[in-house]
């Protein structure tokens, strides 16, 4: 696959996380697998297939209002890898486990870098980094200290 081919995965990757959920089909291997821990807390895991995605993608529009995310460097090509840094911004609505009742209503931002794998000409694999204490701060969570 050249360069190019890889290139043209990124719009439809960040609309996709923009809410797009049908850029799934065109753009997600079946085999599908991030890594990734929870921007929320916990444990590291893995997700497989098209319908996590949609999952995860799903769960965090329905948490804020008017969620949009927007590439701030890259997109970075390095044979079958493709890397973007981006950042995104909403308003949250409720339903994060363990954010504060207070936090509704207030602009959440936050950022991360996306390190995706292309096979086949589809995105089959996922590696997310999100500054996810920055993200529990904004919405009051309870920050675990170090051990």
């Amino acid at each position: 696959m050249n360069t190019n081919d890889i290139l043209a995965l990124v719009e439809p990757w960040r609309l996709l996380w923009n809410g797009e959920l049908s850029y799934t089909d065109r753009i997600i291997h079946p085999e599908w697998v991030a890594h990734a821990a929870p921007i929320t807390g916990g444990a590291p895991g893995d997700a497989t297939g098209r319908e996590s995605l949609n999952a995860w993608v799903g769960g965090i529009q329905s948490a804020f209002r008017g969620l949009d995310f927007q590439l701030a460097v890259g997109p970075i090509t390095d044979g079958e890898y493709l890397v973007v840094r981006w950042g995104a911004q909403g308003t949250y609505t409720g339903g994060i486990p363990g954010a504060s009742p207070d936090a509704v209503g207030r602009t959440i931002t936050f950022t991360g870098t996306d390190t995706l794998r292309v096979q086949d000409g589809l995105l089959i694999e996922y590696w997310a980094n999100a500054d996810s204490l920055w993200f529990a701060q904004q919405l009051g969570m309870a920050v675990p200290a170090l051990a």
